[in-house]
């Protein structure tokens, strides 16, 4: 049995169109979908209706496409990692704080359920997940009602420092077959799973943890099953040094070589290419590679923000034609938040506030997910397309004045404003609670987790450090 839901004379609708190819306004207009599609967006929706929700101070938007996530480890860091940097490895915390926090395998369904909630509550309706394979990853996804692409990541190899400040490799015997296979198997189980909402793509972890037949054979994969790839380059200078050092061509020049560029490839992050400042390399070839090849790149800005890192420059990608997509990567999962950092850092970066504009921000944060994972029915409001919808309340007092409401929710109300959320056209976000998911429960988990997970951070530390050693207070205990 159908069921026809119409949102009625909302005040704002950011609809989509395809003359110009972009997101418009609409005011005063109705937004109609049956169960999971949308039927009609703007003017008056004269069909049968079995729900009819008033419009009134309201913006009707597409849900948002969140490309790059870590769910099952990132909320155990909160508190931890927003100044755990190490100078001597370029002020990446990647190497030796990402392992001191993370919590036990049958464990992490916790950190991924509520990072969905996270997800959920910003609006975001898709997201890529990003996770080496734990129990209960499929059914925590399923259960939060979201629309999941799966990425479980596999390597050759695992960073290793024994001192802080050299990096090495430990290289798995079989080249990394064994989690490869696991992978893929998490993939089966998702591209078959019966709900509809849940896909798959190709994730080898690091370009400098993978072997380039790791790589090669990974990307055949994915052709064959016509998935999108998605592979983490240009995140720091010591994977820069250390591919330069191996192949004498950075990054985006090998996997270049490799054959791994393409409109199904996203890189994560694409940062430290031959062009940014912090490596006087001498050619500038990678943004034009990307562009070229029509690769896009996942944009997580916040975490590296907090290093002091930042892209140079995503107005400057975006003019080159890269496509672009936002992702949170780290906690907090705020996919709004995010957009404003990304708004914020590009103008600071390019001392030039008209660098980026706020419709690209969030072009880039629906339609250039949607383009990144290969989709033209997610990330717009438009007839035909998935009903994955979001109410923002012009009510909430800091969304007014409402002269512009995605500007007011970009740069002063962000997840406050998101008042219902609809994937596939099933509410699982109401007045701002999420409706699958108990929130408060799995946040006392979370926190529970992190308490056992800091009693274990000397044993897990190089030098034997306690997590206040390596994450010290804002504040002394007086």
């Amino acid at each position: 049995m159908t069921k026809t839901t119409c949102i009625r004379n909302a005040d704002w609708i950011v609809a989509w169109d395809d003359e110009t190819g972009g997101h418009k306004y609409l005011q005063g207009a109705d937004v109609a979908f049956t169960d999971d599609a949308i039927v009609q967006v703007g003017g008056r929706y004269e069909g049968a209706v079995d729900e009819e929700i008033g419009g009134a101070g309201v913006c009707v938007m597409p849900g948002l496409i969140n490309i790059h996530n870590h769910t099952s480890s990132m909320p155990t860091f909160k508190g931890l990692r927003e100044e755990l940097a190490n100078p001597r490895f370029y002020m990446s915390a990647l190497y030796d704080g990402w392992n001191l926090f993370v919590v036990a395998p049958e464990d992490r369904v916790w950190n991924a359920r509520f990072a969905h909630c996270e997800l959920l509550k910003s609006g975001v309706t898709t997201f890529v997940d990003m996770c080496r394979p734990f129990p209960g990853w499929l059914d925590a996804v399923v259960d939060s009602g979201l629309r999941a692409c799966f990425a479980p990541l596999f390597e050759s190899a695992v960073w290793h420092t024994e001192n802080g400040y050299r990096l090495d490799y430990i290289w798995y015997d079989d080249n990394g077959q064994k989690v490869f296979d696991e992978a893929l198997a998490v993939i089966d189980a998702a591209v078959n799973h019966n709900s509809g909402r849940l896909s798959g793509m190709i994730a080898p972890m690091a370009v400098d943890t993978c072997t380039a037949d790791l790589l090669r054979d990974s990307m055949a994969v994915a052709v064959e099953r016509d998935l999108p790839f998605q592979l983490h380059a240009g995140e720091a200078v010591m994977e820069f040094l250390e591919i330069t050092r191996r192949t004498g061509k950075t990054q985006i020049q090998w996997i270049a070589e490799l054959g791994l560029l393409g409109p199904r490839t996203i890189i994560g992050h694409g940062i430290f290419l031959d062009h940014h400042s912090w490596l006087h390399w001498s050619t500038r070839d990678d943004i034009g590679l990307l562009a070229s090849t029509g690769t896009s790149v996942a944009h997580c800005p916040t975490p590296f923000s907090r290093y002091g890192i930042t892209l140079e420059s995503l107005g400057a990608y975006l003019d080159a034609g890269i496509n672009i997509g936002i992702g949170t990567d780290c906690s907090p999962h705020n996919m709004i938040e995010e957009m404003r950092t990304a708004a914020i850092m590009a103008r600071v970066t390019d001392e030039n506030m008209f660098a980026l504009t706020t419709t690209q921000v969030f072009e880039a944060a629906t339609v250039g997910g949607a383009r990144a994972l290969g989709r033209d029915d997610i990330g717009r409001l438009a007839p035909g397309a998935k009903a994955d919808i979001v109410l923002i309340d012009l009510t909430e007092p800091s969304m007014q004045p409402v002269y512009d409401p995605i500007r007011c929710l970009i740069y002063t109300a962000a997840d406050r404003a998101v008042r219902d959320v609809y994937v596939d056209g099933v509410k699982v976000v109401e007045n701002g609670e999420v409706l699958t998911l108990d929130f408060a429960e799995i946040a006392a988990r979370v926190t529970e987790l992190q308490r056992q997970v800091l009693e274990k951070v000397p044993e897990r530390h190089h030098a034997g450090h306690s997590a206040h050693q390596v994450a010290p207070l804002t504040l002394p205990i007086g």
